[in-house]
């Protein structure tokens, strides 16, 4: 079969896992199944938990990881759920590559493209919230919310204002020419910050993600691997933030006069001091790639 998509940061992800030889690794974004695919491949006697909340993504998947089906299982699902679904598996590893898919953006019905007819921008297409929503009923006030705080546009008043005069729009093609030709040219495409804002507001993604860590605290899991690989900053800092938390052995409060908590908390240590990002050849190989971060948390 023709495989469509290139896993970001593909080796470092694998080695991330290399040491484990039982239980079960959850991925929690499979997508096309690369990395799930390296991941049976290169741990003979681990099984997978194979979560999407795409059934496109889901029905790929598991043909091409047909051969090794006895050690896989597959949900359907936001990943927000995966960890209470699947609580009492012996969990030894967690994957979630947390960037919009190949398959959900080379799409253009999907509607997160630049030159998409449609204005849609759904991962779950069976959720009501979608991007026309946002963008041709939001008040001005909550357009700039998403625009500033969610795309972090930094001219987020001015984006707003377009989008609100010259509403309603049909595509995201004609939303991403307005911008195109109204807004000032830079590194990037004037719509791709505005486009980012959008996308996270109708999925929320941030909220997502933070409920993930909060389910996985919860779980107490224990000698698990936890690597995720975030493609912008306002997802790396609540990935870090998390790691950093719980690898503070004092929990009593910065006011406290001494430690009365037992200074016994930490639950693991942060293995990647730094984000580990793409090599050059990677970026070269697949532009895509540029912006991801892989960060690794190892609990105790």
């Amino acid at each position: 079969m023709q495989i469509p998509h290139v896993p970001v940061l593909y080796k470092e992800t694998l080695e991330s896992f290399e040491d484990i030889k039982e239980g079960y690794i959850i991925d929690c974004t499979t997508g096309f199944g690369g990395h799930s695919f390296g991941l049976l491949e290169q741990n003979d006697n681990i099984k997978l938990i194979c979560n999407d909340q795409d059934d496109e993504a889901l029905n790929f998947s598991k043909k091409r990881l047909e051969e090794f089906s006895s050690r896989v299982t597959f949900n359907k699902g936001n990943f927000e759920h995966v960890i209470e679904s699947f609580k009492d598996y012996e969990i030894r590893g967690l994957l979630a590559d947390i960037g919009v898919s190949s398959l959900q953006l080379d799409k253009l019905e999907r509607g997160f493209g630049f030159e998409s007819e449609t204005l849609d921008m759904r991962m779950n297409q069976e959720q009501s919230l979608d991007a026309s929503i946002v963008v041709n009923t939001y008040s001005t006030v909550e357009l700039e919310r998403v625009l500033k705080d969610l795309g972090e546009v930094r001219e987020y008043k001015k984006v707003a204002s377009l989008i609100v005069k010259n509403r309603p729009f049909t595509s995201a093609k004609e939303l991403a020419t307005l911008l195109s030709n109204k807004m000032s040219k830079g590194k990037i495409h004037p719509a791709t910050l505005p486009f980012q804002g959008i996308r996270i507001e109708v999925n929320d993604e941030l909220g997502v993600l933070r409920r993930l860590f909060d389910s996985i605290e919860n779980a107490k899991l224990t000698n698990c691997t936890i690597s995720i690989i975030s493609f912008h900053s306002l997802e790396d800092r609540i990935v870090k933030n998390y790691f950093k938390k719980w690898t503070k052995s004092c929990i009593c409060p910065p006011e406290a006069f001494r430690c009365d908590c037992g200074n016994n908390h930490a639950l693991g240590k942060v293995i990647t001091k730094k984000p580990i990002i793409p090599t050059k050849e990677e970026i070269k190989k697949n532009p895509r790639s540029r912006s991801s971060k892989l960060r690794i948390f190892k609990f105790d």
